[in-house]
């Protein structure tokens, strides 16, 4: 795994720079957050195709699908908190509803907030996009990913929701890489368990897989840079090669990859699935490394929960599993 590189919100701010004279069509609406989301690159070189809206998610959100109804392709960037709840009913109603090609940027995802705290953690996002009917949802794992599902949203003919994070992340992609919408990417091979993560979380579920390793436990390890439409064949596929799934997600246990991986593999491959993420609780306030720590999101405790789960052999007795 290569050193951190930039942060996902500058990726996704100079992609939209980049993108903007193929796609005229392209509009960028801000709820006053500009600076933190780097939304402020594209007011800076394309001033007259940016719309300040104030601190006023839902109505930016309203704002840009009676844009696309007019044949734009606005996007809309904003906290990932405040887009997912507070704008939850506009995009549900004016976007989702309507099929209409809104693009939604839910930057600050997860837990990293900065000084934000514990109000602007958006541990509930993906569970809110994934359960809107139409709407595609992207997670990418570093800069790269981002710039380039960026790209692949505005491909999309309907609504699409892009998960960014504030902080650096470690690179896992270069330059080139072309995601494929809906397609898992194998990071690691491994036959003992399998290890989904999403996002930011792909990095420290490698971490965790090479830890293992010297324990001598091959785990696979499997990027889901698309939660929705959700790649079941490579997680059955996982659930029968392995047995064990462990689901890694910078979101609460209940609505994102946990989910979506359980709901696949109970109707294809039934296995033991540890579901590694936040608990039913708002999170704190403190630094994030902290928080992560303490909820068992580190790559050391990854491990140690995985290699606790792969060695309980009462659901391997159950599951028929070898």
């Amino acid at each position: 795994m290569k050193a951190p590189g930039i942060a996902q919100r500058e990726a996704f701010g100079a992609a939209l720079v980049e993108m903007a004279d193929r796609h005229p069509e392209m509009v960028v609406l801000d709820p006053d957050v500009c600076s933190s989301t780097r939304t402020s690159l594209f007011r800076a070189a394309y001033p007259g195709r940016f719309y300040a809206m104030g601190i006023a998610e839902a109505n930016a959100v309203c704002a840009a699908a009676g844009m696309a109804s007019c044949g734009l392709v606005p996007w809309v960037s904003a906290f990932a908190a405040f887009l997912s709840c507070r704008a939850a009913d506009q995009i549900r109603v004016s976007v989702a509803h309507t099929g209409l090609p809104v693009k939604l940027n839910g930057s600050y995802g997860g837990l990293p907030s900065g000084r934000g705290g514990a109000t602007h953690s958006a541990i509930e996002d993906l569970a809110v996009m994934r359960s809107m009917p139409g709407m595609t949802v992207l997670a990418p794992a570093d800069a790269a990913e981002a710039r380039a599902m960026a790209e692949l949203a505005m491909a999309i003919p309907g609504p699409a929701y892009l998960r960014t994070m504030r902080c650096e992340l470690p690179d896992l992609f270069g330059p080139d890489w072309r995601p494929e919408l809906g397609r898992a990417v194998e990071l690691a091979p491994g036959r003992d368990l399998a290890i989904l993560a999403e996002g930011m979380m792909s990095a420290r579920a490698l971490e965790a897989a090479a830890i293992l390793a010297r324990e001598g436990i091959s785990a696979r390890v499997l990027h889901f840079g698309t939660i929705k439409p959700f790649d079941a064949e490579a997680a059955s596929r996982a659930a029968r090669d392995c047995g064990l799934l462990v689901t890694v997600e910078n979101h609460a246990r209940s609505g994102g990859l946990g989910s979506a991986a359980c709901e696949a593999v109970a109707e294809a491959s039934p296995c033991r699935v540890l579901r590694l993420g936040f608990p039913d609780a708002f999170l704190e306030s403190g630094e994030d490394e902290a928080i992560f720590a303490k909820h068992g999101l580190t790559p050391g405790a990854i491990a140690a929960s995985a290699k606790g789960a792969l060695r309980d052999t009462e659901w391997r007795d159950a599951c028929g599993s070898p």
